[in-house]
């Protein structure tokens, strides 16, 4: 078969589907009901609403999830649940990407997104965006001064580089630390370099974004804007 014809059969199939799905539904763009299969208009700019319920149409999809704890960041896994696991209809139908993972026993802000280019503009240790976590330690932290400064860690791939805090706010045993890279395990590394072990990691912000009044396994969506 010639693609060309092979296009025309896909088209015609499809203005047959939207005719009977006009026959059985109401459907409305800026209040005007629409009859005609072949009728176009613009997303961004028109509102559209099926049997009385608006229709939010997003080019990219960007969702603030809050991660709890025992839970993979990662679309599938034989022994954990995923993040992924958490999302309800309609998100549970998008092709998420995760933009800044955390490891299972973290717990707090996760983005996922559909586009592509913005895992990159949030994940990419050259963007320098803030990310701002809660730590827990052992120990009483009196070692501000050395994150400031820099520790030297090793990253994924076992190469060395020096590590810094941004800002530190010190309360007894709990830190909230803010870095502008986020690389392989940064935070526990650099804590463990000066011989401290972290009980409880929690991310709270990247950009602007935070977690509102989220409880864990809830999310809402936002605009690539708002980071």
């Amino acid at each position: 078969m010639r693609i060309d014809k092979h296009l025309s059969d896909i088209k015609i199939e499809r203005r047959s589907m939207v005719k009977k799905f006009l026959l059985t539904h109401e459907v409305m763009i800026n209040g005007q009901v629409i009859k005609e299969s072949d009728y176009h208009f613009d997303p961004d700019q028109n509102e559209l609403m099926i049997d009385g319920e608006l229709i939010p149409y997003f080019k990219n999809m960007n969702l603030v999830l809050y991660k709890p704890k025992g839970y993979l960041s990662a679309h599938k896994d034989t022994m954990h649940q995923t993040v992924f696991s958490l999302l309800k209809a309609p998100f549970d139908h998008f092709n998420f990407k995760i933009a800044g993972r955390l490891d299972l026993d973290a717990e707090g802000l996760l983005i996922l997104t559909t586009d592509g280019k913005f895992v990159h503009e949030v994940t990419h240790p050259k963007k320098h965006l803030d990310k701002v976590y809660e730590v827990t330690l052992n120990r009483i932290f009196v070692d501000q001064e050395s994150l400031i400064e820099g520790v030297m860690i090793k990253d994924e791939f076992n190469e060395p580089y020096l590590a810094k805090a941004k800002h530190i706010k010190v309360s007894n045993h709990l830190v909230t630390l803010t870095i502008d890279t986020g690389k392989f395990h940064q935070v526990k590394r650099m804590f463990q370099s000066l011989g401290y072990d972290v009980i409880k990691l929690k991310r709270i912000q990247i950009g602007n974004l935070n977690l509102r009044d989220l409880t864990e396994g809830h999310y809402y969506p936002f605009r690539k804007e708002e980071l």
